[in-house]
């Protein structure tokens, strides 16, 4: 052979020795390049870490700082609340005026109601809380009043605690009740009698309602409570009582009532005779409906109230005589509406006369043990049986109305 180098044992070259070598350097270098690498990939790793949990700790601490700071906040708010809520430091005078009668005995509590409930105080709770507080709970005197509207409650109680003004008079006409009646109630105070001041008025005009033949004001004296100064002359009350009704009356709706041929005076009547016989509101507009389906069918009335305006036997039994006594409000021997109101009634007496609920009652009697209610019947029988039990009930307590037990 010619042209080449002699074979190497084991058959590799110099050359291809090198070039094994320096893979294996390479190798080895790669290696601990890794291992580096890797070792720093773990360090890193490690603090990021801990780098992390340290900085999750910290917004919990900043969260329950500003939870506890919100906590504060409402507090405070709440606090300052309650203490404008007793103290009213921007609470004005008030406006207007009302009327307001504190009886003897009446506690704060008592008080406090009274006042919420004709507006003089926005709070009673507070109200009660402010007396109890400034001592002056034991110190609010009975008497009549004529307080702001939405005072304050340090304004209310300056003033109950001094008293009521000597020459203040409240009277407070019940609701029903006939002139004669209203006349034991306010003469002696006021100058002059109330029968005579109540025959006429040039403020109002019966006729104008349809009562042609009005002998007085009876049934347009309006109930409420009024203040005067004492010794005013009587008909300055008239006058009041005259408007309050004029004001009151016209917001009643008579669509119905005249749809049934009825006049406002006559819806008077009838609101008068409710009036006397209904002890529960809820059986206004019912016992209205009895009347409208009686007089509708020409029966007798039969309301006892009648009679007794008639005979003014207001508190004790009738007697057989009286049942049959010669008189225009006899309703139980004379048909129809009696000639006149038999007293002075009340806004929601007035309503259910001109709106009665829709039934086909005829009949109705007191109901044994019911407070007041009424057992109400379409039938003569039914109302006859309703009738018995009712008198049971009477003679087992000796003649007293059975109405509670």
């Amino acid at each position: 052979m010619t042209g080449g180098p002699p074979p190497v044992p084991g058959g590799r070259t110099p050359e291809e020795r090198e070039a094994a070598r320096r893979a294996r350097e390479a190798e080895r270098a790669s290696r601990v390049d890794g291992k580096s690498a890797e070792r720093d990939w773990l360090a890193e790793a490690r603090r990021l870490a801990a780098s992390d949990s340290g900085s999750g700790e910290r917004p919990k601490k900043g969260r329950r700082r500003g939870v506890a700071a919100a906590v504060v906040v409402l507090a405070t708010l709440v606090i300052l609340w309650f203490l404008a809520s007793l103290f009213q430091p921007f609470k004005g005078d008030g406006e207007g005026t009302v009327a307001v009668t504190i009886s003897k005995g009446a506690g704060v509590g008592d008080i406090a109601d009274e006042l919420e409930h004709r507006g003089v105080v926005s709070s009673s709770f507070f109200f009660s809380l402010r007396a109890h507080l400034s001592g002056r709970g034991g110190n609010l005197k009975p008497g009549s009043y004529t307080l702001r509207k939405d005072t304050s409650y340090g304004a209310a109680l300056d003033a109950l605690a001094k008293g009521p003004p000597p020459n203040i008079l409240t009277l407070t006409i019940p609701e029903g009740r006939s002139r004669r009646e209203v006349a034991r109630i306010v003469d002696g105070s006021l100058d002059g009698g109330y029968l005579r001041a109540s025959r006429r008025s040039r403020s109002l005009h019966p006729r104008r309602y349809g009562a042609g033949r009005a002998a007085s004001l009876e049934g347009f004296l309006f109930p409420a409570t009024y203040t005067l100064k004492r010794g005013r002359p009587t008909k300055v009350l008239i006058e009041q009582q005259l408007a309050a009704f004029k004001q009151r009356f016209a917001t009643v709706r008579m669509r119905y009532a005249r749809r049934k041929n009825l006049t406002p005076y006559d819806v008077l009547i009838i609101a008068s005779m409710v009036e006397r016989e209904a002890a529960v509101a809820r059986e206004r507009p019912v016992i209205a409906s009895v009347i409208y389906n009686r007089l509708h069918s020409g029966i007798p009335l039969g309301i006892d109230a009648t009679i007794r305006f008639a005979t003014g036997n207001w508190t004790r039994p009738l007697t057989n005589s009286q049942l049959r006594v010669a008189s225009p409000y006899n309703t139980r021997t004379h048909p129809g509406l009696p000639p006149g109101p038999i007293g002075s009634p009340g806004l929601a007496s007035i309503r259910a006369a001109a709106r009665p609920e829709r039934t086909k009652y005829l009949y109705y009697v007191v109901k044994p043990c019911g407070n007041g209610e009424h057992a109400f019947s379409r039938t003569n029988a039914q109302f006859q049986r309703d009738t018995a039990r009712y008198n049971r009930e009477r003679e087992k307590r000796g003649g007293r109305s059975p109405e509670s037990c």
